[in-house]
């Protein structure tokens, strides 16, 4: 896993996102989140609303968002809070960015099973591109992470690129995903094996065979 801390907080850093606030979407929007909570309950809403901030960052820079700290201490005024409890949030959970990201932040995925279906192949196809885990690449496209298990240990090897989960990787498969991303596609999410819809085998079923064609009841031949 890369090092996570948050961007150091600078003079640079203050003038850019000092005086973030919702754009007019998103200021209803925030209201519709905050309104979900019962009264007194009203910071419930703090991980809507980072991820709400996020995108909004996200979509002023082209990139999957992150978190400034400015943003956060918003966050902090728009619900009351300390601003170290929405720090404490932020830097906990990995799907915020405490620092910037490029256009497309690459998470791949290295937990046991995924590095036995070839995780590391994966790495070694984004080291090809200049990528390097924890950095974006000087054109501010590619950002790569190495993270946990993300939960597709059944379509291992996954890599999540920004909001989309690509599994059933090899190499190839990847860099078919990350070219089309570059030249500004939106490549289909999930399975990249051209034998699978979702996470049923592969080929023909090896057990419970009689599910193929209905929902077979097993119970009374157990």
């Amino acid at each position: 896993m890369a090092d996570r801390a948050p961007a150091p907080d600078t003079p640079e850093l203050r003038e850019r996102w000092g005086s973030f606030a919702w754009t007019a979407d998103n200021a209803a929007k925030a209201k519709e989140i905050v309104a979900r909570y019962p009264e007194g309950r009203q910071r419930s809403a703090v991980m809507p609303l980072l991820f709400l901030a996020q995108y909004q960052v996200g979509a002023e820079t082209n990139t999957q968002g992150w978190l400034p700290l400015p943003v956060i201490e918003f966050v902090a005024r728009e619900l009351n809070m300390p601003v170290i409890r929405v720090l404490e949030v932020a830097t906990f959970y990995t799907m915020y960015n405490i620092a910037p990201v490029g256009r497309f932040h690459v998470q791949v995925c290295g937990t046991t099973p995924c590095m036995l279906r070839g995780s590391d192949a994966l790495l070694d196809a984004c080291y090809a591109r200049g990528m390097k885990k924890g950095h974006t690449t000087d054109d501010g496209m590619w950002t790569l992470t190495e993270v946990e298990c993300m939960g597709n240990c059944a379509s291992a090897p996954m890599v999540q690129i920004n909001d989309g989960n690509y599994e059933d990787l090899t190499p190839e498969r990847l860099d078919s995903v990350l070219d089309a991303l570059a030249r500004g596609e939106t490549p289909k999410e999930g399975t990249q094996d051209p034998a699978r819809h979702t996470v049923e085998p592969a080929g023909a079923l090896s057990s419970l065979t009689a599910m193929a064609d209905e929902n077979h009841d097993y119970r009374g031949e157990w």
